[in-house]
């Protein structure tokens, strides 16, 4: 996250979207899921969640409760197992021989996507 007079570094993971519910942005936390906050602007609503996690962040230690890690700050080996059904399993067995590739390049692909 960019660094500017007044901001803090911040290493959880935030967005941004519009609430057609509330006729309002919202601003959310990846690693605090239960929390949100509601603004009229972008900028708004992310300076709002960034306050209430910092407040949430400070309760939790004062309580002694463990605090999320930051997603940004994890170690991802980019292996994870899936299970999904035969009949998938065999599609994709198949769509992956007929396009010459091995079925973890499909898959990855199609997960990018």
């Amino acid at each position: 996250m960019a660094t500017k007079v007044g901001i803090k570094k911040d290493p959880y993971t935030y967005r941004v979207t519009w609430s057609h519910e509330d006729k309002e942005y919202v601003g959310l936390c990846a690693e605090f899921p239960s929390l949100s906050w509601l603004a009229d602007s972008q900028e708004a609503a992310l300076q709002g969640i960034r306050n209430v996690v910092e407040e949430a962040i400070e309760d939790m230690q004062s309580n002694n409760e463990p605090i999320p890690s930051p997603i940004a700050t994890k170690h991802f080996s980019g292996s994870f197992m899936v299970r999904i059904p035969p009949d998938v399993h065999r599609n994709l067995v198949i769509q992956a021989a007929e396009a010459r590739i091995s079925m973890n390049r499909l898959v990855s692909y199609k997960l990018s996507v």
